[in-house]
């Protein structure tokens, strides 16, 4: 089970910290015929931080950049342009920069909770107007239709539930 004559009896030597360890506490690496990478996870996952720290000067620049085209700096102003709060709701501190996902373009910076309710609606300018329909105009309420009998009607279904029981 030699692979460029460093793995021996399903282990190998990490290249960062010397030590032979099992295969399985390799990162996995489709090109490498053993399928698993030259270093350690521990080692792997200090090696990437590190990469990300002197390239991007931090993990959040590295994923503004990489998922989205802008940095911090570039959040930020657009931040100062909303004022400095969420562009749906108005929360202060907004975190997440909001993006179409069909062309990738940047809409703006939201809350936790507005940017995981438009995922929830999958972007989708109908659902969203359906919900607001339904909020709107949705309001279930209690009928009395016999002394101490209620029954739950909506007023937008223009009549009360069947008396059927």
């Amino acid at each position: 089970m030699a692979c460029s004559g460093e793995d021996q009896d399903g282990q190998r030597r990490c290249r960062d910290c010397a030590e032979w360890k099992p295969l399985s506490d390799f990162c996995s690496s489709s090109k490498r015929p053993s399928g698993r990478g030259s270093y350690f996870k521990p080692c792997h996952n200090d090696r990437t931080r590190e990469t990300k720290q002197r390239l991007y000067g931090g993990t959040r620049e590295y994923h503004l950049r990489r998922r989205h085209g802008v940095g911090e700096k570039e959040f930020q102003e657009l931040l100062a342009e909303q004022g400095g709060v969420c562009a749906i709701c108005g929360a202060a501190h907004p975190q997440h920069l909001d993006h179409d996902h069909r062309t990738g373009w940047v809409r703006g910076i939201l809350c936790f909770n507005c940017n995981g309710g438009l995922g929830q609606f999958r972007d989708s300018p109908m659902r969203l107007a359906r919900a607001i329909t339904y909020l709107r105009g949705t309001t279930w309420q209690r009928a009395l239709i016999h002394p101490g009998v209620y029954q739950m009607c909506s007023p937008t279904r223009g009549r009360p539930p069947s008396r059927r029981f």
